[in-house]
């Protein structure tokens, strides 16, 4: 897609730690900590374009859909302070691939819809307002839209050539030792809640058809160039091109498990972060309501940890030493975009070693670590 110049995006201001009152010593020794357990080339590779294009693990399913950046990057990040620099390291201006990050851009495009009255109350079923046959059978009529949004939506069906079944049983947040290769029965919509990236790509596609226009122009336009954020991409797949009203467009997908994805740098992703710890305001302007910004924070009321594809803290069990309020949005990698709003307090993490199992689970231990850290006192 077509982004303003770098050259248009006003310069983030900058503050010492001692001024915010944060102890210099404390973030020297958690950017310390991520410099030194930098994602190896084992859990995510380098070199993108040398990848096979065949993941062994996805079994019949394992084929590439969509592109992947060349290369990937090193360890980079930022520490923002009530909308101020206060320390960064790497390469923050690289576009790099967030995987899982793209999630939580699905949920700002939702609150784009919901502050513009396109978005139907969200215990409505969305097969009352998206009739495009993915929502027609008995079971997937009961879906709404908070269950989309929560990932408990128990979708049932193919999207571009992947069945909701090859991700049903996914570990993702979870520490029982599932195995996604065994299906589990179906539940009831709303009852159960998986990390499953086809049912937020059906997501994505209910999106596009609400808005009538691809979902990177709306963020775009509605979120990313008010805020001066011009380094990212979007992607869909290959074969994501579908009809809306008489129009070809390309639905992006919500991750990179089979290509495509949000490859954006660690200084755009500040910028969002730097708009939802200030409650949704830029530079005096409203971009986005405070109501949404609250919706999807607030604990899913099967899966406390999760939000409308946020990651939350709640009763402080992903990072034990940060603020129970605070929340992320995390991509494999570990790709990261943290945000303290009590505090007004940012961090963006890219490249940060993965849990060992490599799965994508919230309970990174070497999240915690940087944390821990972070919020060590001198």
């Amino acid at each position: 897609m077509d982004n303003p110049s770098p050259l248009d995006r006003s310069p983030l201001e900058r503050a010492s730690p001692t001024d915010k009152g944060i102890d210099p010593d404390a973030i020297a020794d958690a950017i310390a900590f991520h410099k030194t357990h930098n994602t190896p080339a084992e859990q995510v590779a380098y070199d993108f374009s040398n990848l096979d294009p065949w993941d062994e693990s996805e079994g019949p399913y394992g084929r590439r859909l969509g592109p992947m950046p060349p290369r990937r990057g090193g360890p980079s990040g930022m520490i923002l302070k009530d909308g101020e620099v206060i320390a960064e390291w790497g390469d923050i201006h690289r576009v790099d691939h967030t995987f899982s990050v793209a999630k939580s851009f699905l949920s700002l495009c939702a609150g784009i819809a919901f502050d513009r009255g396109l978005l139907p109350p969200l215990d409505e079923p969305v097969a009352e307002m998206i009739q495009d046959g993915g929502f027609e059978s008995e079971h997937n009529q009961q879906i709404t839209w908070r269950h989309l949004l929560a990932q408990t939506s128990e979708w049932e069906g193919t999207l571009f050539d992947r069945p909701d079944t090859v991700d049903r049983n996914r570990a993702v947040g979870k520490t029982d030792a599932l195995d996604k290769a065994t299906t589990r029965t179906l539940e009831q919509p709303g009852t159960f809640w998986e990390y499953n990236d086809v049912r937020i790509n059906r997501l994505s596609l209910a999106l596009l058809r609400l808005f009538g226009k691809p979902l990177p122009r709306v963020l775009a336009d509605e979120i990313m160039t008010p805020i001066g954020a011009t380094e990212w991409e979007w992607h869909g797949y290959y074969n994501s091109r579908v009809d809306v009203n008489g129009q070809a467009m390309e639905c992006v997908s919500g991750g990179g498990h089979w290509g495509g994805g949000l490859w954006i740098s660690t200084e755009s992703l500040a910028r969002v972060g730097m708009l939802l710890a200030n409650g949704g305001v830029w530079n005096g302007n409203r971009i986005l309501s405070e109501s949404w910004i609250d919706q999807s924070t607030t604990p899913c009321n099967i899966y406390p940890g999760y939000g409308f594809l946020w990651w939350l803290n709640t009763d402080q069990t992903v990072w034990p030493a940060a603020p129970e309020a605070s929340y992320a949005a995390l991509g494999a990698g570990q790709n990261m975009l943290w945000i303290d709003p009590k505090d007004s307090l940012v961090v963006v993490l890219r490249w940060l070693r993965m849990h060992p199992d490599r799965s994508e689970r919230s309970d990174n231990p070497n999240q915690a670590a940087f944390f821990e850290r972070l919020f060590a006192t001198s």
